[in-house]
């Protein structure tokens, strides 16, 4: 019970001791108010980012398998140029490991190219052509929007010229239609619209999901590319299956490529932990190299605290020297003291965070920022922290004085 009335003491006797001083506690905060501005904009970058890539990443599907000539990550040159020399996979390896494997529920070829697309006089540049089969919105986890569909087994086995196109292509060449039943134009051929992919937004911040095309693979084969390097995307269905289905399709792949019991895999299973795993380091990294540039100011303010206070301890000496002589103990000298400089952190906190929210809305107009109530918590303990670590010597020294000196002092 004394603790909180010395607690309710000295927080009354350091918000009078602010008051009195005005100029020169404002500008102490100063200090303070840049390096949690400061360290509140990286802290929001950096989750919003992180939010951002996660759920791009999201979108491979936790419990799809991705089957490619090579890795999704090589280290070095010389893996990348050994890795290279592997043979292509072909539409027939495809093809036999759908009949090899029985644990999964969906096995669909991809391959891609770029082209443009037209619909009378509007057209698309740059679209991504995906070849792949029926089996495609199930491994890829499309939604369709109300009025199409995908196209069917029938249509992808006997290469039909239709088409499924992006959300964005859909805007682009079709801004007042239902483009369902149209013909548009890729590469100078018809294809027949049958669906339009729900929006799926950015992958990565890098390229947009929408703006692509999605037609049968021998389609692709006969018009775009003859012999492509095909990628595998095979739909578990059951993320507790993941790895029971990793070891059935090494084998089976194994198989189909002719490989021997001694010889090495000609080909990698990807799966979307390598990419959450590789942006954990990446960001890890970021955020402890700008948190530290960013904490360079917020110690510096520190240090502005911590001189306030030596100058703030000398001023009023012979107050703390009265207050001994009356029996305040050094431990209430120096929660006083403590209060005062924690006080005059978390006001300057308090105003960081004021000027923190409208820069992230403006922030969210470039980038996935948002000032989150931990992050704003957080705010506010590294300002009392701050304060307190700064404030503590200067306590310190007022708690040890003399009372006898302290009075004598002029």
């Amino acid at each position: 019970m004394n603790f909180l009335l010395e607690l309710g003491e000295g927080l009354r006797i350091a918000l009078e001791a602010i008051r009195a001083n005005k100029l020169r506690s404002i500008l102490t905060t100063l200090g303070i108010i840049i390096g949690v501005v400061t360290v509140t904009l990286m802290g929001t970058a950096i989750d919003g980012l992180n939010r951002a890539f996660m759920q791009s990443i999201a979108k491979l599907g936790v419990d799809t398998l991705y089957i490619s000539r090579t890795g999704w990550f090589v280290e070095t040159y010389e893996d990348w140029t050994r890795l290279r020399t592997r043979p292509q996979i072909t539409l027939r390896d495809v093809m036999q490991l759908e009949k090899e494997v029985h644990t999964v529920l969906a096995v669909a070829p991809i391959v891609r190219s770029m082209a443009g697309v037209k619909y009378r006089e509007r057209s698309s540049q740059n679209v991504s052509i995906v070849g792949s089969t029926d089996q495609m919105v199930l491994t890829g986890g499309l939604g369709i929007e109300t009025g199409g569909r995908f196209f069917t087994a029938e249509e992808s086995d006997g290469g039909r010229p239709v088409c499924v196109i992006g959300s964005d292509v859909a805007t682009n060449l079709f801004p007042r239609l239902n483009p369902v039943g149209k013909q548009v134009k890729i590469n100078l051929r018809p294809y027949e619209v049958v669906g339009v992919l729900e929006s799926q937004g950015m992958f990565m911040g890098a390229f947009s999901l929408d703006n692509q095309v999605i037609i049968p693979v021998r389609q692709f084969l006969t018009h775009f590319w003859h012999d492509p390097d095909f990628e595998i995307q095979v739909k578990v269905g059951d993320v507790a299956r993941l790895e029971e289905a990793k070891d059935e399709l090494r084998g089976a792949m194994r198989k189909v490529r002719r490989l021997e019991p001694g010889d090495a895999d000609d080909f990698a299973i990807n799966q979307q932990e390598q990419i959450a795993e590789r942006l954990r380091v990446v960001s890890a990294t970021i955020a402890a190299v700008g948190l530290f540039i960013t904490g360079l100011s917020l110690f510096v303010g520190g240090i502005g605290i911590m001189n306030i206070m030596f100058v703030s301890v000398t001023e009023r000496t012979r107050e703390i020297g009265l207050r001994k002589a009356l029996g305040a103990k050094r431990r209430t000298i120096l929660v006083q003291f403590l209060i005062e400089a924690a006080a005059i952190c978390v006001v300057g906190g308090l105003l960081a965070l004021a000027i923190a929210w409208p820069v992230t809305l403006v922030l969210k107009h470039f980038m996935p920022a948002q000032l989150s109530l931990p992050l704003v918590g957080i705010a506010l303990l590294v300002s009392a922290l701050t304060g307190l670590i700064s404030g503590f010597l200067p306590a310190w020294r007022a708690a040890r004085m003399n009372p006898v000196d302290a009075l004598r002092n002029e």
